[in-house]
């Protein structure tokens, strides 16, 4: 989603001359475009995510637009305060954007993945976060973080062409509408692909399985979604995240507040390190559970005891 992001932002910078990129010394054989398009409002604030934070908020009080660009971890963890104290708090249209979320820097291991940003980043006040699933709704996504202009978090990760058929409802988008919604799979951002894949092929999966990606936070349901979710026999949730502050723990507060309560909840989730071995994205995707073939015993499991 890199290249597709990169290009958004050009087209963006070149219709809005408030929009401002800082990258923490990152991006090299992708951002050179940017840096010649946008001149003075490219800033490489090296390896100093906190002062990168800081000087984008006073920018922003400043009135400019500006997004703030490094590898997950380094833009969420290392400048949680100054995004919280410099930005979140005044309400000031600062967004960070992350590179590889979940395992996305895979054999780079625990220092570049990055399995809490969302208990992090949606828990703060005024604070947007989007998790696209497909490379080809980063520049709508780039485009609406610009005009609400308000803190947000843009995780970025691999992901391919929305599916035809797919329509958003609130938070969420609909990318498979199974006949029967027997199950409803609901997935953090890429995932999608992997589910999508999962029940690729399968006519079983494809009639009884409804696949849903969560795409933004905080978390809406409307009524199409509710009466999805609330018709679902058993609900799935896959997420590249730790449980704690995840889309499944998100989730289930707003399945209780809209009283849907079905048979059964199940989360398959990020489990860290279990065998205290690092390998590829897919490796610990296997690991969790999350990749396709896994998705799919998980799933064909699930409408045996329907």
């Amino acid at each position: 989603m890199r290249v597709e992001f990169s290009q958004s932002i050009e087209k963006l910078a070149t219709e809005d001359d408030s929009i401002v990129f800082i990258t923490g010394d990152l991006g090299y054989n992708a951002f050179e475009n940017l840096r010649e398009k946008l001149g003075k409002r490219f800033i490489n604030a090296g390896v100093a995510e906190q002062n990168m934070v800081g000087v984008a908020a006073g920018m922003a009080y400043k009135g400019y637009k500006v997004f703030c660009y490094s590898i997950a971890p380094f833009v969420v963890y290392r400048c949680l305060e100054q995004f919280r104290n410099d930005v979140c708090f005044h309400e000031l249209p600062v967004f960070l954007v992350a590179n590889g979320g979940g395992y996305g820097y895979g054999i780079m291991g625990s220092s570049h993945h990055t399995l809490e940003d969302l208990a992090c980043l949606s828990s703060m006040q005024n604070v947007t976060t989007y998790v696209p699933a497909f490379s080809d709704e980063i520049e709508s996504t780039v485009y609406q973080i610009a005009e609400t202009a308000g803190p947000a978090y843009l995780r970025l990760g691999a992901g391919k062409k929305t599916p035809e058929d797919a329509f958003q409802t609130g938070t969420f988008q609909v990318v498979h509408q199974a006949e029967q919604s027997d199950v409803t799979l609901v997935c953090l951002g890429p995932i999608t692909n992997n589910a999508l894949a999962a029940i690729s092929g399968q006519d079983e999966l494809q009639k009884s399985v409804t696949v849903v990606s969560a795409n933004r936070f905080p978390l809406e349901i409307p009524a199409d979604l509710h009466s999805i979710l609330g018709k679902s026999t058993h609900i799935l949730v896959a997420e590249e995240h730790v449980s704690t502050g995840g889309l499944a723990q998100q989730l289930s507060v707003q399945l209780l507040e809209n009283q849907i309560a079905p048979t059964s909840f199940q989360s398959i989730r990020a489990q860290g390190y279990p065998n205290r071995r690092y390998g590829s994205q897919q490796y610990h995707q296997q690991l969790a559970g999350l990749d396709t073939e896994s998705i799919r015993n998980s799933l064909l499991n699930v409408l045996q005891r329907v």
